[in-house]
């Protein structure tokens, strides 16, 4: 009975963290149409790509018979083209000039397929002038899908920053360094600067983008973390506890509840027992791997005047934990800088936390301009930075444009809690359907609002009207959308970990 709990227990846990990777294809005919792959969970993750022609019928309308008869053209190389510029990447777009003017079949009619798929990963976004944290837990080490430095797109870590400096959005080229000084470790810092990664467009303001995993450590024997563990019930709780799952307890108590009347009630009292004791622990296994994992990310952005911060979530919204404003070591951000400036490590502005959390909670991504701390110097003469904390929460994120309704909804014998609430624009992507653009390009006129909380806390639904009547007119012209993040729990019970 032992080694058949086991067995279940084990092929339960690996389906639950093994979920279907499905392949996509994308297929390309015209010079110039941009080939483009996505994904919306998870980054990319090439595995075949064909330049010229494998049969006779793809991108063949309208092609004369002896432009498609050669049917055994293919560039040598495509697939790694592919994989060096969109490998880790959530989203990557091609162009077929990237293959240059050779002409490998001339007269044949070529196209771009691509299959990839959509692996799971953590992406990373860190701002120029910032440091980037890589890490896992206890016994997994990192390994980086793909790394590029520079900037794809403009509204990627541009909070206040001149037009100039975001413009230019084709400048960006793999980083293989991230993956020369993480692959194999269990964290690594490594800076988002020119002197790291060269300067791919100078004066434009870039930043780093990493995707990796974390993996099991297999020691020399080959062996899948040694660990001398007695019993089922110790194999279960160590695996928990070494991946840190966020085991919500309402979620627990019914899981093993609704166990209580499926356990037998024949057999002796030691086998029944035994069958107890491993159901309900592959239960709480299950409960625990079906939880969102709340796992600490932490960012970093040197105090040069004008740096971004940036915090973000792939899943789930922020939850700042702290934040310091000054300086609480020698060594972090301490490149280039003379000693006096590094000597004061006892040097933070009081308020810090509560100005990114006001900024940030609740929501899936943040950027703040550093010169929002200029206002007051708490230690004159040290070099300080910015040092920020948070954790990414399970929540449901829903966007309601001006003149509509939030309607924010849980199930029966639950209720609403608040994450954070926004009123404004934060992007020009967000309720834009045929506005003008006049009304869409202020994105700097996003406030916070206690409003949604206030009038929604507590209870089993709650609908609430978008408009500045309810929130004030925090950009007067501009076309504005609410945003919240909100979770549904249990009657007293607290979301926050």
């Amino acid at each position: 009975m032992l080694g058949l709990s086991t067995t279940l227990l084990l092929a339960a846990t690996y389906v639950l963290l093994s979920p279907g990777v499905a392949t996509e294809t994308v297929t390309t005919c015209e010079v110039n149409t941009v080939h483009r792959l996505s994904c919306d969970d998870g980054v990319i993750s090439v595995q075949e790509a064909l330049y010229g022609r494998a049969d006779s019928v793809t991108c063949g309308e309208g092609k004369p018979q002896e432009q498609l008869a050669n049917t055994e053209c293919s560039l040598e190389g495509t697939v790694d083209i592919l994989k060096k510029r969109c490998d880790g990447k959530k989203v990557c777009e091609v162009s077929l000039d990237v293959f240059g003017t050779r002409d490998l079949c001339q007269g044949t009619f070529k196209y771009l397929q691509t299959k990839y798929t959509c692996l799971p990963a953590i992406h990373h976004v860190t701002c120029e002038h910032s440091l980037a944290y890589l890490q896992c837990d206890e016994g997994q080490v990192i390994s980086v899908y793909g790394a590029d430095y520079g900037r794809r797109d403009p509204s990627t870590c541009s909070y206040k920053r001149p037009a100039s400096e975001i413009q230019k959005t084709d400048c960006s080229h793999p980083a293989s360094t991230v993956s020369d000084s993480c692959d194999g470790k269990n964290s690594c810092i490594i800076k988002a600067s020119n002197s790291v990664f060269g300067d791919p467009c100078h004066g434009t303001f870039k930043y780093l983008e990493v995707a990796y995993v974390c993996r099991f450590h297999i020691s020399k024997q080959g062996a899948l973390l040694q660990e001398n563990v007695r019993n089922e019930s110790e194999r279960i709780v160590a695996y928990i506890r070494q991946r840190q799952f966020l085991i919500q307890h309402n979620n627990l108590q019914v899981c093993l509840f609704q166990l209580s009347y499926c356990s037998p009630q024949t057999g002796s009292s030691k086998t029944m027992l035994r069958f107890r004791l491993s159901t309900i622990l592959l239960l709480a296994a299950t409960c625990s791997l079906m939880t969102a994992v709340v796992s600490m990310e932490r960012a970093i952005t040197c105090g040069s005047e004008g740096n971004v911060q940036r915090l973000s979530c792939d899943d789930g919204v922020i939850s700042v934990q702290t934040a310091l404003y000054g300086r609480a070591d020698a060594v972090t951000c301490s490149e280039g800088r003379p000693p006096a400036q590094l000597a004061n490590t006892n040097c933070s502005q009081a308020g810090t936390v509560d100005v990114v959390k006001k900024r940030c909670d609740g929501k899936r991504e943040c950027e703040l301009n550093i010169n929002v701390f200029y206002t007051s110097d708490p230690c004159y003469g040290t070099y300080k930075y910015l040092d920020t904390t948070y954790t990414c929460l399970p929540a449901i994120h829903l966007d309601a444009c001006e003149g509509s309704l939030a309607q924010l909804q849980c199930d029966q014998g639950q209720v609403i809690f608040v994450y954070g609430a926004d009123y404004g624009r934060r992007d020009q992507t967000t309720c834009i359907y045929q506005r003008p653009p006049n009304q869409v390009q202020n994105i700097y006129c996003s406030s916070p609002t206690p409003k949604v909380a206030d009038s929604c806390n507590g209870k089993n639904s709650c609908t609430i009207a978008a408009s500045n009547s309810v929130f004030g007119d925090p950009c007067v012209g501009t076309y504005k959308y609410l945003e919240v993040a909100y979770t549904c729990d249990y009657p007293g019970t607290s979301p926050l970990p």
